[in-house]
């Protein structure tokens, strides 16, 4: 018996293109599965706390100083300027400016060591000037308080100092 000439041998798997082709996917996922692992692994979650017990219980406290607050008619304005590296605003009481020192907290939304604590001092018609360079333009969580405990008020909110101007904080009326 004759072997038809017309027959070749078949080349090996690995010279064909369709494995090849067929086999990308999978090693895509496994490398994007490496690189998952590798991120979480190597950054701590910020957004976690270990005592978030004693923290929820603090939420009664803070809720007291946000009602301080409605009572006093707090209004918190700010705008910041990038060029000189300075949040300036006012802080008023039912109209009136508030002369006495206070803090500006700004959280950063994802990294807390880039977290900054602003002191404003404020001048005789309550307009404020706090140094605040190289401030990212992200979204930031914003926490005014009295510059000590015995004040006991606080205001907070949110904001984008690249979408908006300024930032203007009301205290909820009871």
């Amino acid at each position: 018996m004759q072997a038809n000439p017309s027959l070749q041998p078949a080349a090996p798997w690995y010279r064909h293109r369709w494995p090849w082709f067929l086999m990308i996917g999978p090693v895509l996922v496994l490398v994007g599965g490496v690189v998952m692992i590798w991120l979480a692994t190597s950054r701590p979650d910020a957004m976690v706390v270990g005592d978030y017990y004693k923290q929820g219980k603090a939420i009664n406290q803070e809720l007291r100083r946000d009602r301080v607050a409605g009572r006093l008619g707090l209004v918190f304005e700010a705008g910041h300027d990038a060029a000189v590296g300075r949040v300036t605003g006012s802080l008023r009481s039912h109209g009136e400016p508030v002369r006495q020192p206070f803090r500006i907290r700004l959280a950063h939304p994802t990294q807390p060591e880039r977290d900054r604590v602003l002191e404003a001092l404020p001048d005789g018609q309550g307009r404020f000037a706090a140094e605040a360079p190289g401030l990212e333009p992200t979204h930031w969580q914003v926490v005014v308080e009295g510059a000590s405990k015995e004040d006991g008020w606080r205001l907070a909110g949110s904001w984008s100092p690249a979408k908006e101007s300024s930032l203007r904080i009301r205290a909820d009326a009871e």
